[in-house]
């Protein structure tokens, strides 16, 4: 794990992309080139200087030269609706990268990258750093409808093709949960790693479902978190190994592991 950095950043641009969706970009020199995928990065939200808490948030991609970073968010608290009125310009001080991302076991040749809702965020950077050694990517997307799937641009642009998608009202793709496409999958092709990140219950079934398939499963479980340095102990994961710290232990587990 990198050593964590505390920088200022400055944001370039933070636009709305659907009614609770945003898109920030930050130029913050040397944190985005230190960055693994999995990892996140800890926010104090500009404006919101009486709140001594940051919010964690996970990054989406980083540009070619490491100097700007891009993170998803969804407005779903005070925090996350403050960060909207934050305009370009304006400074931001963030710490990170914070955690343990993803690791694919070594000699993986086929993998199964499954998103759900924002979900798809955390994973890019993986699904880039798997098609840049040459493994086999396979990428399903669910969201609640279509004006959700914000991320399936980016991926399609990675994978030359669409992800396999599935939106709960049928608007594109599969109709019904990412789930059902999962378990369809992994029946007729052979996997060897599957990634995953979205709504716990999701990652509570796709592994399950994987794991009886005898397929290495990891899972990225992003916990209301305070301090995000593992000292106030509100993110725990209860695993098979003890209480663990989902800012420093994972957020990124094995999910054979998890104690859902």
């Amino acid at each position: 794990m990198a050593h964590i950095l505390d920088k200022t950043g400055v944001v370039i641009s933070n636009r709305q992309l659907s009614d609770r969706l945003w898109i920030i970009d930050i130029k913050v020199d040397a944190l985005g080139a230190d960055l693994m995928p999995g990892q996140f990065v800890h926010m104090l939200i500009p404006g919101m200087e009486g709140h001594i808490l940051r919010r964690p948030f996970s990054v989406f991609y980083v540009s070619e030269d490491g100097s700007v970073i891009t993170i998803l968010y969804q407005v779903v608290g005070f925090g996350s609706k403050h960060l909207t009125t934050v305009e370009a310009g304006m400074a931001v001080s963030l710490m990170g990268p914070i955690g343990h991302g993803w690791n694919a076991p070594e000699g993986v040749s086929s993998a199964l990258l499954v998103a759900g809702g924002v979900g798809a965020a955390p994973l890019f950077l993986h699904a880039q750093e798997l098609v840049a050694s040459g493994v086999d990517v396979e990428v399903v997307m669910g969201a609640q409808g279509d004006k959700a799937l914000v991320c399936e641009p980016k991926y399609s642009e990675l994978l030359g093709h669409e992800p396999h998608l599935a939106t709960d009202d049928g608007s594109r793709g599969h109709a019904g949960f990412v789930t059902d496409v999962v378990a369809g999958r992994i029946a007729e092709k052979q996997f060897d790693y599957v990634a995953c990140c979205g709504p716990e219950p999701m990652m509570r079934i796709v592994s399950e479902l994987t794991l009886n398939a005898g397929i290495p499963t990891y899972v990225s479980l992003e916990k209301r978190m305070a301090c995000g340095i593992g000292a106030c102990l509100s993110c725990i994961v209860e695993t098979k190994q003890g209480r663990k710290r989902s800012c420093v232990d994972g957020p990124v587990f094995d999910a054979s592991e998890v104690i859902w």
